[in-house]
C-alpha cells in the first residue's frame, strides 16, 4: 500500500481555512474538533504495489503557482512537505528522479519517507 500526502503546517484555523481556498483543496483528513487546526493534510492512496504515481510532480504543480498567496497568509515554504508512506513486505525499495529531487530543493520543499512492514 503506498500512501502519499501533502502537509502543510498552519498557525491558526484562519490560515488552515484559507490554505484549502489558495489551493483550491480539501483537506482529505479531518482534524479534531476541539484543537486548533494546526496540519492542513491532503492525501490519496493506491492499493497497486507496483505501479508508480508521479506524487512530487502532482504536489509541486499544485504548489508552484500558488507560493506567493501561501506566503502572503504567513506559509513558508519550509512549513511544506511532501510525504510517500510505503508499505513493503521483505524490503523496502524506491527511487527518485535527479529532477524530481531538483525541483524539490529549489522550491525548498522537504521530502518524507515513511516505510513500514505489513
Amino acid at each position: 500500500m503506498n500512501f502519499y500526502r501533502l502537509h502543510i503546517q498552519t498557525r491558526s484555523d484562519e490560515v488552515y481555512n484559507q490554505v484549502s481556498e489558495i489551493l483550491n483543496l480539501e483537506p482529505t483528513f479531518p482534524y479534531d474538533e476541539k484543537e486548533l487546526k494546526r496540519l492542513w493534510i491532503h492525501g490519496f492512496e493506491d492499493d497497486k504495489e507496483d505501479s508508480y504515481i508521479d506524487f512530487i510532480n502532482v504536489y509541486l504543480n499544485i504548489l508552484e503557482p500558488k507560493f506567493e498567496e501561501l506566503e502572503s497568509v504567513g506559509i513558508k515554504r519550509d512549513d511544506i512537505s511532501v510525504w510517500r508512506i510505503y508499505g513493503y513486505n521483505q524490503q523496502c525499495s524506491m527511487e527518485f528522479s535527479p529532477t524530481e529531487m531538483k525541483r524539490l530543493a529549489e522550491n525548498g520543499i522537504t521530502l518524507c519517507i515513511d516505510c513500514f512492514e505489513q
